[in-house]
């Protein structure tokens, strides 16, 4: 990134409060402990901290700039750039900065299976192109601007992950992204109790293509219903992928085993091919034939983009099937969790044999007046599963026993209040050969479950 403070302080609206507008600045951070000479140090005024207070410290550590909401003069090393808000103008500069970048920028968001589906299309594109992606969980209000300053020449395409939680931050995301392309998993449930229905949520989402040209393409998951429901309704190209036979990119002769799924792909104009992919699950074969579709719309060769696809590790916590020292297999997804998520992995587990199936389910936050119907459906889905043992975690998990326990009343089910309880049932529970799943919101921190099982 190379920018001028007079540049940036264009972008946003700002004024320069002291040192020159020729002033260089070659990368953007919210962190004082990640300044470097060169950088422009943004504060974010959060709930708990001010970053205004680390300016000082921002500067002598070599930042070339800062910005500024709370002074109107200023004097001493660096340019100060007084703005209205630093968390708007944050995302103006970002947005000027992906003006310059040439390539194509492919949106991804959903309900379910956002960081799964970015990574495979990332994979699938890499086949033949030079592709930046979204590092980590930074798909945020802040985290997607400081991604976008990570554009630069040398890339082909970008593929950026999107995520929101409330009315009016898909449309900030997307003035700031402004993809060319888009893939839109699944409406689930997740942040309901924010946005109140799942129409809600998918009109929320759809707002990802505000910035669509005349060239640009949306990609659906033909298997969601109230996707399936916008054939034909949307005003730009719209391309679909599942396993509907009507879908644009079709997936058949899916077989998913206890680790690997291997399925065939059909493209609207005939061709087709054979692919394997080292994770299980349904949703991993979607999150694929979106990849595909996205790297055949780039000009990418979908053999290559198959061959490359074969190759997929998931991300640390989520669906990593892990051996355990005393002869269990864990399945470890405790990365976050929504009914949607939940049911996928159960389904997952579902095909485990080798001795008992064993879920470990913890408090899916964020559903508002949708937490008891949500949590109770995912009881029964485990029960209608053949999941042999329920282990739940939090106030709100006690619906998910309640749930398996009105399909299969005879169902083994411990409700558990805290972390170190499950992990006393377990240890009396788990055996050589079981298979147990560990899932739950993030704030549940049940990825402490794995570490100690493992």
């Amino acid at each position: 990134m190379k920018m001028t403070a007079g540049e940036i302080a264009t972008a946003c609206g700002g004024q320069i409060l002291t040192g020159s507008p020729e002033t260089l600045v070659t990368s953007v951070t919210t962190d004082s402990r990640q300044v470097k000479q060169g950088t422009l140090f943004v504060p974010i005024v959060g709930e708990k901290i001010d970053a205004h207070q680390f300016i000082g410290k921002a500067l002598e550590a070599g930042a070339s700039a800062v910005l500024t909401q709370e002074h109107q003069t200023a004097q001493g090393p660096g340019v100060w750039i007084a703005v209205d808000d630093t968390r708007a103008a944050l995302q103006k500069i970002a947005a000027e900065w992906r003006k310059r970048f040439n390539g194509s920028v492919v949106g991804i968001t959903g309900s379910v299976g956002k960081t799964t589906t970015k990574e495979m299309t990332a994979l699938a594109l890499s086949a033949g192109m030079k592709v930046m992606k979204t590092e980590g969980n930074q798909n945020s209000q802040i985290g997607l601007p400081l991604t976008m300053f990570r554009l630069s020449p040398e890339y082909d395409a970008a593929v950026i992950e999107m995520g929101m939680s409330e009315f009016g931050e898909m449309s900030r995301l997307a003035a700031v992204a402004s993809p060319d392309y888009a893939v839109l998993t699944n409406i689930g449930l997740s942040h309901i109790g924010n946005l109140g229905s799942q129409e809600n949520i998918r009109k929320e989402k759809l707002h990802i293509t505000d910035r669509f040209h005349e060239k640009s393409v949306l990609f659906l998951n033909g298997d969601d219903p109230l996707l399936a429901e916008l054939r034909g309704k949307l005003p730009f190209r719209t391309v679909y992928f599942g396993t509907q036979p009507w879908c644009d990119f079709r997936a058949e002769s899916v077989r998913i085993g206890a680790e690997a799924s291997d399925f065939r792909y059909f493209t609207p104009d005939g061709r087709s091919g054979s692919i394997h992919l080292p994770v299980p699950g349904i949703h991993c074969v979607l999150d694929a034939l979106a990849g595909l579709a996205v790297a055949d719309q780039l000009g990418v060769s979908l053999k290559k983009a198959a061959q490359a696809l074969s190759t997929y590790q998931p991300l640390a916590m989520r669906m990593q099937i892990r051996r355990a020292s005393k002869g269990y297999t864990v399945i470890d997804d405790s990365y976050n969790s929504s009914p949607d998520a939940a049911k996928s992995s159960l389904s997952v587990l579902a095909g485990f044999h080798s001795g008992k199936r064993v879920a470990v389910l913890a408090d899916m936050l964020e559903l508002g007046d949708f937490s008891r119907q949500g949590h109770f459906s995912v009881g029964e889905y485990a029960a209608n599963e053949d999941i042999e043992v329920l282990v739940t975690v939090g106030e709100e998990a006690k619906e998910i026993a309640e749930g398996a326990l009105s399909v299969n009343p005879k169902m083994q089910c411990h409700v558990c209040k805290t972390n170190a309880e499950a992990l006393d049932v377990l240890s009396s529970v788990l055996e050589p050969g079981d298979t147990v799943l560990v899932k739950g919101s993030r704030g549940m921190k049940t990825d402490e479950i794995v570490k100690q099982l493992l």
